[in-house]
């Protein structure tokens, strides 16, 4: 079949499927189908899982930052008043090296209340004897080279001093908050790729749907790429949709995590806590899934289209 005569329209440039009359050719729903809520399920599940991620990440960085010059001396006696003289000995040389920048004695009573929930009042009554710790903070990082340049110091004045440092503690907290990390990264990537296959899916259903009007269009002089700007206006509207409804979602759920960990009131949790670039992040999260909507939705149409035609 041989196409029509173009108009005076098309012969001057302009595209006769252009504007309000294009978008009519081929009616798409809004709400009324699923892919408004599926992407804002999509993006709202993002948005939280970027939350968790972030904020583990600052939760990992402020304990690995205040920990890294952190040193523990236990004073491994189980004489009381041995281990209280090797415990004033050895902050004396402590705050004469150059080195330690900040030192302190942790008194029993303190010791005692860390202990009471496990043991009760065990420490008070000597029944297991308790190391006398001094909290040490280094003016660098606690490398293995301080740790033996401190333990050296204190071998005169201290015997039964034991040196650790404290970050090398939580190394298996650090590890497994990594592993977090990467779960939720992997958990963003897999939400992205099953967006794209929603609209991928949601594009190829429109086509078929509208398979006898898109020939007819294409007939009477209507270009690929015209045809797919009609479907992508479509998906834009519906991811923009989408995409706020779920930001919505999502912060609010984030939100209320947030409220219930600080309730915790834990110094570690505390520092989880987003900054502003974090919310940067999480507030480009659905301008991402609007332009991965419709890059999607238009690559699948002329795909198809070319197929079709």
């Amino acid at each position: 079949m041989s196409q029509p005569p173009l108009s005076d329209a098309a012969r001057a440039g302009h595209s006769p499927f252009a504007g309000e009359k294009a978008r009519a050719l081929i009616p798409q729903a809004r709400l009324a189908g699923p892919m408004p809520w599926v992407l804002a399920i999509m993006v709202a599940l993002t948005v939280l899982a970027a939350g968790a991620g972030l904020s583990l990440g600052n939760l990992a960085g402020d304990a690995r930052s205040e920990l890294s010059g952190g040193v523990t001396v236990q004073i491994l006696d189980a004489d009381p008043r041995s281990r209280a003289e090797q415990a004033q000995a050895a902050q004396a040389v402590l705050q004469g090296m150059d080195m330690v920048a900040q030192s302190r004695i942790v008194p029993q009573e303190e010791l005692d209340r860390l202990i009471e929930p496990w043991l009760g009042n065990a420490g008070d009554a000597e029944t297991v004897p308790v190391p006398a710790l001094i909290d040490v903070r280094l003016g660098g990082k606690a490398t293995p080279q301080a740790i033996e340049a401190l333990a050296d110091a204190l071998a005169g004045t201290a015997p039964d001093a034991r040196i650790d440092a404290q970050s090398s503690w939580l190394q298996p907290v650090f590890s497994a908050l990594r592993s977090l990390q990467y779960l939720a990264l992997a958990l963003v990537l897999l939400l992205a790729v099953t967006s794209a296959a929603a609209v991928f899916l949601a594009a190829r259903s429109a086509l078929g749907n509208n398979r006898a009007t898109i020939e007819i269009v294409h007939l009477l002089g209507g270009t690929d790429g015209q045809i797919a700007q009609l479907f992508q206006r479509a998906v834009l509207v519906d991811s923009i949709l989408g995409g706020a409804a779920g930001l919505v979602l999502g912060l609010a759920a984030v939100l209320a995590l947030g409220y219930q960990f600080a309730a915790l009131d834990s110094g570690m949790i505390a520092s989880a806590g987003l900054d502003w670039v974090d919310w940067i992040v999480i507030a480009l999260i659905p301008v991402f899934g609007v332009l991965l909507a419709v890059a999607t939705a238009r690559f699948t149409v002329l795909a198809a289209v070319r197929k079709m035609l």
